[in-house]
Parts: structure tokens; C-alpha cells; sequence
């Protein structure tokens, strides 16, 4: 698998952390920053393609109905007054 490097400034308390975790888990600080990227990369690509498919929905005028979002935010503990 082909990589490609990247630098990072961390404070030393984050710094100091990573090497300790990188000890308790014998792995590299590599591997951990690699693995820590590709989580946070992860899940803000999950974010970002439900943000576009809400927009391309709403172009498309496909809205909740008053009904639909007052049962959702009866499930979520919200009055929705």
C-alpha cells in the first residue's frame, strides 16, 4: 500500500501522552497518528456527505412533514414549542 507523509506540531502533554500510548500498545506514534487521521478523516466525510445528501433532498423538495419532525423530536426529548 502506497503512503504519503505528513508533520504535525503537538503540545508536549499530547506529545507525551501519544508516547506512552504508543509504549503500552507497542506501536509506533506513526501508527497511532495514522490510525488517529484516518478516524477523524473518517467520520468528518461521513458528516459532509449527509450535509450534501440534505441539500440535494431539499433541492429535490423533499421535506419532512410537520408530523414526521414532531414525532422525531418527541423521540429526541424536545418540546417543540
Amino acid at each position: 500500500m502506497k503512503t504519503a507523509s505528513v508533520s504535525a506540531r503537538l503540545t508536549p502533554d499530547t506529545a507525551k501522552k501519544m508516547a506512552l500510548l504508543a509504549k503500552a500498545l507497542n506501536r509506533s506514534k506513526s501508527y497511532l497518528a495514522a490510525e488517529a487521521i484516518e478516524a477523524y478523516v473518517n467520520d468528518q466525510q461521513w458528516q459532509i456527505d449527509a450535509i450534501l445528501d440534505g441539500i440535494q433532498a431539499a433541492d429535490e423538495g423533499k421535506f419532512a412533514t410537520e408530523r414526521q419532525m414532531k414525532k422525531a423530536l418527541a423521540e429526541w426529548g424536545v418540546d417543540e414549542n
